[in-house]
């Protein structure tokens, strides 16, 4: 993978005093789509948290552009990388239209009216996301799936350079997961995808690494690292890996 803006070198993160993440390194080329594979507990979301700054790594550094992140400033920082969480909720009475807004935040400054480009980031992401004959229904009303959908209209009103999503396809049907990564793969940004279908990654993603226990154990494009030893090393489940007619990796798993 070749370098871009938003970077991490052997990256390592303690929490509660176990080792989550262990020299870690990502470097995504500019405007391809990364996929974060692994088993629950193997560091997707941590590592996503450090590359948004949220969380600073305990060894190893992550770069924006060659800066040390934590010489960028928050609120420059909010301009360039958007992050959707798995979970978001509030007991705030916001309408879709105000939680999208909230994309916009690092744009103005304080107190100042939302601007006309601000208004058009704002219609262009409901747009984009199918959420637009929504945008005046409140966010409590809303369907999982529907949620998760705004929550990306919010990231994507941003305009960033580098997407951080955190399982995105959670909670959408079927139809709703490919118009949300066919979306996702045709945005000039760069974008850090955690998922958990090795389906999905092999069919929207340029390169994929796959973490366990905190260890990058393969990186590269999905056709080379999606094979049936990987899947058995780190799943401990047997999968019979073939080639799609559109010449992606096809995983299908054999229960034993």
């Amino acid at each position: 993978m070749s370098g871009s803006g938003l970077a991490a070198d052997r990256v390592a993160r303690r929490l509660g005093g176990e080792l989550v993440l262990d020299g870690v390194s990502l470097t995504p080329a500019e405007g391809s789509t990364v996929g974060v594979l692994g088993p629950n507990g193997s560091g997707k979301s941590t590592l996503l948290r450090v590359l948004a700054g949220v969380l600073a790594p305990s060894a190893g550094v992550v770069t924006v552009d060659g800066r040390e992140i934590g010489d960028v400033g928050r609120r420059t920082l909010a301009r360039r990388v958007a992050v959707v969480e798995q979970h978001a909720d509030t007991q705030i009475p916001l309408t879709v239209r105000d939680v999208v807004g909230l994309g916009r935040v690092p744009h103005r400054r304080a107190w100042l009216a939302a601007s006309a480009d601000d208004e058009a980031a704002v219609a262009q992401a409901l747009e984009q996301t199918g959420m637009t004959a929504k945008a005046g229904q409140r966010w409590q009303t809303l369907s999982g799936g529907e949620r998760q959908r705004v929550q990306i209209a919010r990231a994507l009103a941003q305009r960033p350079r580098e997407l951080l999503l955190d399982e995105p396809t959670n909670h959408l049907d079927v139809q709703h997961q490919f118009e949300l990564l066919d979306l996702l793969t045709s945005l000039p940004v760069t974008s850090v995808v955690a998922l958990h279908d090795l389906n999905l990654a092999a069919m929207y993603c340029d390169d994929i690494v796959v973490l366990d226990r905190g260890v990058v154990v393969a990186a590269g494009r999905p056709a080379d690292v999606l094979t049936e030893s990987l899947i058995m090393q780190v799943y401990n489940v047997k999968a019979d890996v073939t080639t799609s007619p559109e010449g992606h990796p096809h995983v299908r798993f054999i229960r034993s």
